[in-house]
């Protein structure tokens, strides 16, 4: 692991033009995960294929997990190239949750950078983009670039998640991650070189596990952070939200040095009324390696 800390950008100078000029031959993905987002998604991608593909963006993929509202037909109708998991599953084995999507989202692209945004924001600016890849595309030793922003529903700090669990935890086990404004983003940009040599994991820990990882692969100075407003989506009720927290908190403390007290062999979190939701802590592996198992030995 290499030392250095968190680069913070500012990118009040950069633009279309120039990151289109940074790109030098190199090739941008978009991609977008979704379930069930059939009200925002259109909105989405109109302004991702009216004002980037075919500059800076060079595919947009919208990675269907098996929506039943019409999802997918709403983004090819948009402009996007829509692949449903399941093609990827045909290829690579099944898994489940939004790790899990995200994998096979960058299973399904090409690009030799990888821009993910969730599918139920609704302040989406093409100007994210811009701003989230361009570190990648002047720094060559740079892996995750995540977005920062402001949440007016949430007094412009982080999610409830991100505030009760996943700040706290970073502090105590993970501090060199603690500038990170939003560490549980769903807005970022990576460069597939350095990101198709990390484990995903299939569930709500996919983020924070991504930053741990590249962390202790390449150093602090790999992860960076640039500033993309206000951001709005749809909230989660609490009852989803305790299982997003528990995920996020197992994948963290799996990862610390204290691992060893941290033995439940099918961990899960234990309601009130008795009933128990296990927790998906499954992981895929470097995509880089399921690619090679795929070549030599076939499905």
């Amino acid at each position: 692991m290499t030392g250095g800390s968190v680069r913070t950008f500012d990118t009040s100078s950069w633009d279309l033009g120039r990151a289109v000029a940074a790109k030098a031959g190199r090739t941008v993905s978009m991609c977008i995960p979704c379930r069930n987002e059939a009200e925002t998604i259109g909105t989405l991608v109109t302004k991702v294929q009216r004002s980037l593909l075919g500059s800076l963006v060079d595919e947009l993929v919208v990675l269907d997990d098996r929506s039943q509202d019409g999802t997918g037909r709403v983004a090819r109708e948009a402009g996007a190239r829509v692949v449903h998991i399941d093609e990827v599953h045909a290829f690579f084995g099944s898994g489940s949750g939004k790790g899990n999507a995200l994998w096979a989202s960058l299973a399904a692209s090409s690009g030799d950078f990888v821009v993910w945004c969730d599918g139920d924001v609704t302040s989406f600016d093409a100007s994210w983009v811009t701003r989230l890849v361009m570190p990648l595309l002047l720094h060559d030793d740079m892996a995750i670039v995540k977005g920062a922003y402001a949440r007016p529903t949430d007094n412009g700090g982080g999610g409830r998640t991100t505030e009760l669990v996943a700040r706290p935890l970073l502090s105590l086990f993970f501090p060199d991650l603690s500038p990170l404004a939003q560490p549980l983003s769903g807005e970022y940009a990576v460069r597939r070189s350095m990101v198709e040599q990390l484990p995903f994991v299939e569930g709500w820990g996919v983020e924070i596990a991504l930053l741990i990882d590249a962390l202790m692969r390449f150093g602090a100075s790999s992860i960076g952070q640039v500033d993309l407003g206000t951001r709005l989506h749809r909230h989660q009720d609490l009852q989803s939200l305790s299982v997003q927290a528990a995920e996020v908190m197992a994948t963290l403390l799996e990862r610390t040095p204290a691992a060893a007290a941290f033995a439940h062999e099918a961990p899960a979190l234990l309601r009130p009324n008795g009933s128990e939701i296990p927790l998906n802590l499954a992981e895929r592996p470097p995509l880089a390696q399921a690619r090679i198992i795929v070549d030599e030995y076939g499905e």
